[in-house]
């Protein structure tokens, strides 16, 4: 059963019956696109297609149904475990990336857009190897972009950091050690920068007042003033960041 939308608004998804079950696929809207693309996210997020600018739910749905088959053969081969496989889609600083091999052994991962104008991470190697490079590659991106971050809000405060380590904690986004060791999960890479930089921010705070007492709460917010509006992000979307990997 397809779900009517209003035809001047794009619905947030449709759903295709096949001969054994209803499949429900995202809609997303990107003007940059220049055509109807249909994906499987790295997270089992389920199916998501994109819409181009000039499109529609009905030839939504018609683009849908020529390729549902393919889509549920898709479903059926994924693996219990998310890998980076090639075409799947990761969010990289927020923003969804196809993963596109290129067909080279050798080289590093660059990030561009494919030729329907939809942000890419291009990764040489096998595509057994894929999953490892980009995984790798995340770690690294997460490494420097939190490093810059923390070392700018500790210069705020003339603190110093006596290391940071990048890791794959579970319960915790970062933590501080009372000797001014910093480590953070990789996983931040995959928010929006601003997630991101709130996380640094509230490390570094921790040099200061290592606690979580009021006087904390106001040193994190002088240096992340999106505090508030990140630590709900983090509740609502931080065990999406966990899917990928």
């Amino acid at each position: 059963m397809l779900i009517r939308p209003d035809k001047k608004r794009l619905p947030e998804h449709i759903e295709i019956e096949t001969d054994t079950s209803a499949v429900r696929i995202r809609l997303r809207s990107n003007p940059r696109a220049q055509r109807y693309l249909l994906r499987l996210p790295a997270d089992r997020s389920g199916p998501v297609l994109t819409v181009p600018k000039g499109g529609n739910a009905a030839r939504a749905e018609r683009f849908a149904r020529q390729h549902i088959d393919w889509l549920i053969e898709r479903l059926k081969d994924r693996p219990d475990h998310v890998a980076f496989r090639p075409g799947d889609i990761v969010p990289v600083r927020g923003q969804d990336h196809e993963i596109v091999p290129t067909g080279r052994l050798r080289g590093l991962i660059t990030a561009g857009q494919t030729e329907d104008g939809f942000p890419a991470l291009f990764v040489p190697g096998d595509d057994d190897h894929i999953p490892r490079r980009v995984t790798s590659w995340l770690k690294e991106q997460a490494r420097t972009d939190l490093t810059q971050r923390a070392e700018n809000h500790a210069r705020t405060i003339n603190k110093k950091i006596a290391a940071i380590s990048i890791r794959d904690t579970k319960s915790r986004w970062g933590s501080c050690a009372a000797n001014g060791r910093l480590s953070f999960s990789w996983r931040l890479i995959l928010a929006p920068s601003e997630i991101l930089d709130y996380v640094a921010a509230h490390e570094v705070a921790h040099l200061q007042e290592l606690n979580h007492s009021d006087r904390f709460w106001r040193l994190c917010a002088q240096l992340a003033p999106q505090t508030p509006t990140a630590r709900v992000w983090l509740k609502e979307n931080g065990l999406h960041l966990h899917g990928f990997g």
